[in-house]
């Protein structure tokens, strides 16, 4: 029997130590890019002809340099996700040949993304194939593809060589469409060819994964900028044809952001760009920012129904922006070498923050929202920071930048207490909060306008990525209003802060108010949503089938334990309805009785008692007396 010792309160065994195990030495990096010129040109050809099955059909001849060792990639950090997304679970499939013998290949154990093949002696050129297994159902992932329309993502179908920039690496790709199929992307020189196969000049792969493509049966084009030497165009993607349809008042709004955009940046980036927009309720939507286009998707009625779909029209605005605002300038620890070094999202309440405040202003300058739908989509922002983010008093702004890689955008239970991606939107509150002070402190002769166009709207005509630090974001407002920028965005970012960033709509001559009556805008954005938003009464937002998605932490509910995913089978004694939930709300303010929801959780049934006595409560903003309105020069049109 082998002796104990006890030392310090730990145990050892005499004899043991021999025993323990010890790590085993970490397998070879796979190599890093350098910036020299991959030799030969990649041809990659992609069948997406299967749209009722999602499945793409890959094929590529990569050129190897020499024989022995070659590491081939998957794109795993993808730009404008902020993290590592690649979607390598749907690559499936995959076959290496050479001079038609087929080779062994591994996958790195430790970096998953990485393919390792030996290259024979006498190989000139790797064939490999493999298929991209789109998502059939939701819960699988994004639906790319249906049998009406597609999205083809080059990063989801390229494997290509470690050790290089992605801008030293061109390829030469292909696609081959559904006959009679439509098409649009940003690439350049396409040729369609028999069995509608459609080639593109060659490009570097930075560039493809910057261009995706959108196709589909229905499709119809717009000219947003008229006679501009950089065309502007609306590519629209729909379901069924009437869906399409755009009267002259939508298209000129439309074309009214091309021109306010023009004149906040007073450049452009891009020598053409295309909105790749579907709308559709099968594909998945989505709003992914790209250089010279924009990954736009939203529902099928969003011309249709026109008076409820003012929510959905804030989306090309902010995608729009960002090609300026994280495309063109981009924060310097965000711009990787190629797609697998990892992303530092330190600055997103730049990228992101900025552009959801440009386009919250571009869709009020264009008409896109009125005014008073931009000052309601602005009230509840500042509701949802100042009552709904109980998160606030332990976790910095600064932290939520990390959430596209701690999270990956899945679902989390308790958004309000653990936070999300609030760079975006609270973001947007700081920037106000910046705007207004310059105004302020400008006398009304300068405004973050200002700075768009010279941070921002620099080397006109060029699409060449120019990064930038904190300390460039701090002379560069400097140069606009001399300031202690640095402490100002600092104490907003960096601090601890249970109090909301609302000085700027004080400043702006408003302040958050709440009411018993939704305004048009709120309804929209329930019924876009398809939920019941019930956030600043109760303390819960509850889908369309009665589940409970959302529960404010500390509110109401959450103090009755109401718990997220519970089911609401009743309200008082009578079956679950919005309206009869609605109603005990506005009845509970006068009887003083308790709430009693009986609700279904997991195969468990439970009454809760809700203690609340305020009545039905929806954001609004008001005026200050005495005050200007700021917001009035910041949401108008400029001449």
């Amino acid at each position: 029997m082998k002796a104990i010792a006890w030392t310090a309160g730990l145990m050892f065994v005499a004899g043991a130590a021999a025993s323990l195990p010890m790590p085993l030495g970490m397998p070879g990096a796979t190599p890093l890019p350098k910036d020299v010129r991959f030799p030969g040109m990649i041809a990659l050809n992609v069948d997406v002809r299967d749209t009722a099955r999602g499945i793409f059909n890959v094929t590529e001849t990569i050129p190897v340099p020499q024989a022995g060792p070659m590491v081939l990639l998957y794109p795993e950090w993808l730009p404008g996700n902020h993290g590592p997304t690649g979607p390598i679970d749907k690559l499936a499939g995959l076959k290496i040949t050479a001079g038609g013998k087929p080779l062994a290949w591994q996958r790195d154990p430790v970096d998953v993304y990485a393919f390792h093949v030996d290259v024979p002696k006498g190989a000139v050129a790797l064939s490999v194939a493999f298929s991209f297994l789109s998502p059939v159902e939701a819960k699988e992932g994004r639906i790319v593809a249906t049998p009406e329309m597609l999205n083809l993502e080059w990063n989801a179908v390229a494997l290509y060589p470690a050790g290089y920039f992605s801008r030293d690496i061109t390829f030469v790709p292909a696609m081959t469409l559904p006959q009679g199929w439509k098409f649009a992307c940003a690439l350049d020189g396409a040729q369609v060819g028999a069995q509608n196969i459609v080639r593109f000049a060659p490009v570097t792969f930075n560039t493809l994964v910057d261009s995706p493509v959108f196709a589909g049966k229905y499709y119809a084009q717009a000219d947003l900028a008229p006679g501009s030497k950089a065309p502007v165009r609306l590519d629209i993607f729909a379901d069924q044809p009437d869906e399409l349809a755009m009267t002259p008042e939508q298209l000129a709004l439309h074309r009214n952001l091309a021109a306010q955009a023009a004149k906040l940046f007073g450049s452009h980036h891009y020598d053409h760009y295309d909105f790749l927009f579907a709308l559709s309720d099968r594909m998945s939507g989505i709003g992914l920012e790209h250089h010279r286009s924009s990954e736009d998707g939203t529902h099928g009625d969003y011309f249709r129904d026109w008076t409820n779909t003012a929510p959905l029209r804030g989306l090309l605005p902010h995608e729009y922006t960002h090609s300026w605002n994280g495309k063109f300038r981009r924060p310097a620890d965000l711009w990787t070498a190629n797609f697998n070094v990892p992303m530092r999202d330190s600055l997103l309440w730049v990228y992101e923050g900025q552009t959801q405040y440009w386009g919250n202003v571009l869709a009020s300058r264009s008409g896109l929202w009125s005014k008073a739908q931009a000052l309601d989509a602005l009230a509840m922002d500042a509701a949802t920071y100042s009552e709904s983010r109980a998160g606030r008093s332990w976790r910095p702004l600064a932290d939520t930048t990390n959430d596209p890689i701690t999270t990956m955008r899945r679902p989390i239970p308790w958004r309000s207490w653990q936070r999300s991606e609030d760079y975006y939107s609270e973001g947007a509150l700081i920037w106000l909060d910046a705007d207004t002070l310059i105004r302020q402190m400008s006398g009304g002769k300068k405004s973050l306008d200002d700075f768009a166009r010279t941070f921002f709207g620099v080397d006109d005509g060029s699409y060449v990525t120019e990064t930038y630090t904190f300390d460039d974001l701090v002379r560069a407002l400097n140069a606009v209003v001399p300031y202690d920028w640095a402490n100002f965005l600092r104490t907003r970012i960096d601090a601890v802060a249970p109090n909301a960033p609302l000085d700027g709509l004080g400043r702006a001559g408003w302040r958050l108010a709440f009411s018993d009556k939704e305004s048009d805008f709120y309804k929209s954005n329930e019924k876009s949503r398809k939920i019941t938003d019930l956030t600043y009464s109760l303390g819960v937002s509850i889908d369309k089938d009665g589940a409970v998605g959302d529960v404010r932490w500390g509110g109401p509910a959450w103090k009755g334990n109401v718990t997220v995913g519970a089911h609401i089978e009743a309200v008082n004694d009578v079956a679950y309805d919005p309206d009869v939930l609605k109603d005990a709300i506005r009845d509970a303010k006068t009887s003083r009785k308790p709430i009693v929801l009986l609700l279904k959780t997991q195969n468990l049934f439970h009454a809760n008692r809700i203690d609340y006595f305020d009545g039905l409560r929806y954001p609004h903003l008001e005026r200050v007396a005495g005050k200007a309105d700021l917001l009035d020069g910041i949401l108008s049109a400029r001449k």
